[in-house]
């Protein structure tokens, strides 16, 4: 069976073909646990989650389903709260303060029946909380209960943050799949309107959310063709990212833009014999940025996996939001070809014959204004490194600042998935456990608070931090969700989620890592999704979570 095909079916569709369809042969000498790893892994979402994950089967289904007004209630909606990604909420949608949170407690949990990553963001919006986990699951519940109003199940577990809008008088939720499809749905009832595929390549994956402006939604793609290229046997690599402007009613295509302009073209062939490819890669990993003054929208871009490598890997770029054109991109490091495996100087498989460190540009870019006035987009790159660029003179660089003096930072300061800003200070998790604080305005950095591990467990803070006025959030590997005092990085409050609990659906729940969302603030309330495996090994989990004063 093609390869391909294989992808774009569900992991039961794959178990079934394993077990007693036409790959039975082939599967032979494969134990149950292997097929079922197999069937997982081809289907991008865990097995069996459907009839158990129905809301349905949920003892907490609510009562009713108030009508949304114009009138919107406090809101974090989408990846980045806002247009900007600034990840920051004022202190009127927030609701709460610096003072009062030392008191937040557990008021309640959720749990994800069979996941063992609750991956997607939170959403909160019009008293409703979306959210999405590894079986492909995205439920609403209510904001203050956690009762369940609808619950729908993707072809692929969902990654990406749910984005809520209104559309000619209706209220839509969107979002994407791990097999690269794009859904709306009815936000009141979770009926799907319309579902698009972003790209045809079988390993196209979107990880982050799509963003609404003005009836239309801006989707990020990128892929986990870096992973399949492994295999000495796969054609390595014909993947470029893109981004696609989508009519949002409708789901019709207004234009889709590579971000590598260049088509893939054979290269030659690996040491097997398999034909390679380029230039390929630059997928684009998070949401994209909206800057409605110059009418652009901006990303980052992830590394090459072969070569010739393009001047549009590893950058941040702008694109014209009625057009798609490309207006400028500005790469932060070149030649970074990487697939994993691959030591320095080996030449085996599909390796780059120069083997990159993997620096992408993973985290959106924050569009931001100083004390003074000027505005910056301010991006995190892998390498530990934050970047300031004017948008206002083609990207031209303003500040970069290392995390830790050296260039780059390497593991030990990686930014990987989200930083925030409150217009003061730009904030960042670090892979080596602690978050720092820089100014905005010159990219000097003010404080960094190192955070340890219990013994045991994973550290690190590769995931998105967020902010309140005085307050910064984090959410650590080790499973432990922090605040801190935004002017010295001090810590105000934690809560250690990996422990068993009693969620409000009756599903058995516990805690996990927590390695790329961030938390949510709206309301007075704090949302987590806790449970996140990763590449490297992270404890799975299956709850959400939220939190707020007794």
């Amino acid at each position: 069976m093609d390869p391909a095909a294989l992808r774009r079916m569900t992991p039961e569709r794959v178990y079934a073909a394993l077990t007693t369809g036409p790959m039975q042969p082939q599967a032979e000498g494969l134990s149950d646990a292997d097929r079922r790893a197999i069937s997982e892994y081809l289907g991008d979402r865990k097995l069996g989650a459907g009839p158990s994950g129905e809301v349905a089967a949920m003892p907490n289904r609510c009562a009713a389903t108030p009508i949304f007004t114009a009138g919107a209630p406090p809101a974090w909606n989408g990846w980045g709260a806002n247009l900007s990604n600034t990840r920051y909420q004022d202190a009127r949608s927030a609701q709460l303060n610096a003072s009062a949170v030392p008191r937040l407690r557990l008021k309640w949990a959720f749990g994800f029946p069979g996941a063992t990553a609750v991956y997607g963001q939170p959403t909160v919006a019009m008293n409703r909380v979306f959210a999405g986990a590894d079986t492909g699951y995205v439920y609403a519940l209510d904001q203050r209960t956690g009762c369940v109003h609808w619950g729908f199940q993707a072809q692929a577990g969902v990654r990406s943050a749910v984005t809520l809008g209104e559309v000619n008088g209706r209220f839509m939720v969107w979002f994407g799949d791990m097999k690269g499809s794009v859904y709306a749905l009815d936000a009141m009832t979770g009926t799907q309107i319309w579902t698009v595929r972003a790209d045809e390549h079988a390993l196209t994956r979107i990880t982050a959310a799509p963003v609404l402006y003005e009836g239309r939604l801006y989707v990020p793609v990128t892929s986990f063709e870096e992973g399949a290229a492994t295999s000495a046997r796969y054609a390595c690599c014909t993947f470029r990212g893109s981004v696609m402007a989508l009519d949002a009613g409708t789901g019709g295509t207004i234009w889709k833009t590579y971000t590598i302009a260049d088509a893939p073209a054979r290269t030659g062939a690996n040491a097997s014999g398999t034909p390679r490819f380029g230039p390929s890669g630059a997928g684009v990993w998070s949401a994209p940025t909206i800057d409605p003054a110059r009418n652009v929208l901006y990303v980052g871009t992830g590394n090459a996996y072969s070569s010739p490598v393009a001047a549009t890997t590893d950058a941040v770029m702008a694109i014209a939001l009625d057009t798609g054109r490309m207006l400028w991109a500005q790469q932060l490091l070149a030649d970074d070809a990487w697939i994993p495996g691959c030591p320095a100087g080996s030449s085996a498989g599909n390796c780059p014959e120069k083997i990159g460190p993997d620096y992408d540009v993973g985290a959106s870019p924050v569009l931001t204004t100083t004390p003074d006035g000027r505005r910056l987009l301010i991006s995190a790159q892998k390498s530990g490194q934050l970047w300031a660029h004017d948008p206002d003179r083609g990207g031209a660089l303003v500040w970069k600042a290392d995390h830790t003096g050296a260039t780059p930072a390497g593991p030990e300061g990686e930014m990987v998935w989200g930083i925030a800003t409150d217009g003061r200070r730009v904030y960042a998790g670090l892979t080596s456990g602690g978050v720092a604080a820089y100014d905005v305005a010159t990219g000097k950095r003010i404080w960094t608070t190192p955070m340890v591990a219990e013994a045991g467990r994973r550290s690190g803070h590769s995931g998105a931090v967020s902010a309140i006025p005085g307050v910064v959030f984090s959410a650590g590997w080790d499973g432990v969700v922090r605040a801190l005092v935004a002017e010295d990085g001090r810590v105000l409050w934690t809560h250690d989620t990996i422990a068993d609990m009693k969620t409000v659906n009756g599903v058995p729940g516990r805690g996990g890592s927590m390695g790329a969302p961030g938390p949510t603030i709206a309301g007075g309330m704090v949302f987590v999704g806790s449970g996140y495996i990763g590449v490297r090994s992270g404890t799975p989990g299956n709850v959400l979570l939220a939190f707020g004063e007794p």
